[in-house]
């Protein structure tokens, strides 16, 4: 027999039936290959005198032949104490409680999932935690049924979690539900489920099978007035208090470049490259992307270098000769205090969206115009800025894939919400073309 290797395993063809190899170092472990070609790592032993078989996991990259070594000398030993490994698995089925099994998911998941971001496994832990624990977590999740998980996506979406929470040194952020949340909070669900399923710690999943709740995508352009207000809005900010002038920029830089908030903040400087005038982003959403820079763009950036640029080296008074230095910040938006990038733009961006909002309204009022027909901005979110970009690419005369190819789209529809035309730039182009069709229609 030979000894069991992931080379081996991967040789192994399959055959009309069931057929199994064992493992030379660990007694009793082997390898079954299936018909279909599925090939699980088990267990064999004999109890009363019968041979029974315990399926330790499937044979993938994701289970190891050194994981499935471990497990089957644990049930060695249980066996030579006399206990059945078949039964302490299925207690074990039984016994397990949702928040065990989320336990089980957010502790081992990565390993097994190492292309999935950090920022997804943070997304699954706040929907665990505000969401799933406080609902089901005692529950046993083998007696949870489809009807169990439709209740839960509605109690969700009708904000029974809902509640204020600490998120840090005098701050408090209120969880909110809502029918796109509660459609989350069922797929994430379903992953740990999924991955309890790959264990070998459940059967089912429960999830499959029910319908989530479908969600209207929220979309939000801004016209060619709403951007010159918020312009407006940050050059009044930044002359009442020059400290804001790094809220700015970000927003600035949101606007001119279609980035989302988290690529903006987290700039770095040796993410600009200068020479061809783009930004080379290692990590975002969709993985590494390039992201071409207007020159509007390169010219805040530029400013933002020579604004920042630390002072000369001084000497210190207590060091003798030796020059005290001051470093430039790694990050294109630094913190106000520490070493790490600027945080504060959401609390900021509500004073901006709701300064800008007076502006167009004053402006509508100097106009003779009825104040109250102005489209509120105090709902527009940073995200916004991005749709506009892409809305005014494609008023622009873009095509769908020129701006998905500049917002780091991976798939075609993703851009497609955009080609809409019920929104103020978009509009805009219509009438403009359609008034020029109009005049050549005339005899």
């Amino acid at each position: 027999m030979p000894r069991l290797t992931r080379k081996l395993i991967e040789t192994l063809e399959p055959r009309e039936g069931d057929y199994s190899v064992r493992d030379t170092e660990v007694i009793g472990l082997g390898v079954r290959v299936r018909p279909s070609g599925a090939k699980s790592f088990i267990f064999t032993y004999r109890r009363g005198g019968q041979l029974r078989k315990l399926t330790l996991g499937r044979a993938n990259e994701a289970y190891s032949i050194e994981q499935a070594r471990e497990h089957a000398r644990a049930a060695l030993t249980d066996v030579r104490e006399g206990v059945d490994p078949q039964a302490v698995k299925v207690a074990d089925r039984h016994a397990l409680t949702v928040n065990a099994m989320i336990d089980h998911y957010m502790t081992d998941g990565p390993a097994m999932k190492p292309n999935k971001k950090a920022s997804s496994w943070d997304t699954n832990r706040t929907l665990f935690e505000c969401h799933v624990r406080p609902l089901l977590g005692r529950r046993l999740a083998k007696d949870l049924t489809r009807l169990d998980i439709a209740k839960f996506q509605l109690d969700v979406s009708q904000g029974k979690t809902a509640r204020n929470v600490k998120t840090g040194h005098r701050k408090r952020s209120r969880v909110t539900g809502g029918k796109r949340v509660a459609a989350l909070a069922v797929v994430t669900l379903g992953a740990a489920y999924e991955f309890a399923i790959l264990t070998d710690l459940m059967k089912t999943n429960p999830t499959k099978g029910v319908e989530r709740f479908q969600t209207i995508r929220r979309e939000r352009y801004l016209s060619d007035r709403e951007i010159a207000a918020i312009s407006e809005a940050l050059a009044q900010f930044e002359q009442d208090e020059p400290a804001h002038a790094v809220m700015a920029d970000a927003v600035r830089l949101l606007i001119l470049t279609g980035c989302r908030k988290s690529e903006i903040l987290s700039l770095r400087w040796d993410y600009v490259d200068w020479e061809v005038g783009c930004l080379r982003l290692p990590e975002s959403k969709t993985g590494a992307k390039t992201v071409p820079m207007a020159d509007a763009a390169i010219e805040l950036l530029r400013r933002r270098w020579d604004e920042d640029r630390p002072p000369e080296p001084s000497r210190g008074h207590n060091s003798g000769d030796t020059p005290a230095f001051m470093e430039r910040s790694p990050f294109v938006l630094p913190a106000l205090k520490g070493d790490g990038h600027f945080v504060g733009l959401p609390h900021l961006w509500t004073k901006v969206k709701v300064r800008a909002d007076e502006i167009l309204r004053q402006k509508a009022t100097d106009a003779g115009k009825d104040p109250r027909d102005v489209r509120s901005l105090v709902n527009v979110r940073l995200h916004d800025l991005r749709h506009s970009f892409a809305s005014f690419a494609i008023a622009g005369g873009a095509s769908l894939f020129m701006v998905g190819k500049v917002l780091g789209h991976k798939q075609a529809r993703t851009t497609e919400i955009y080609a809409h035309l019920s929104d103020d730039p978009l509009k805009q182009l219509a009438n403009r073309t359609a008034a020029r069709l109009s005049e050549a229609m005339r005899f």
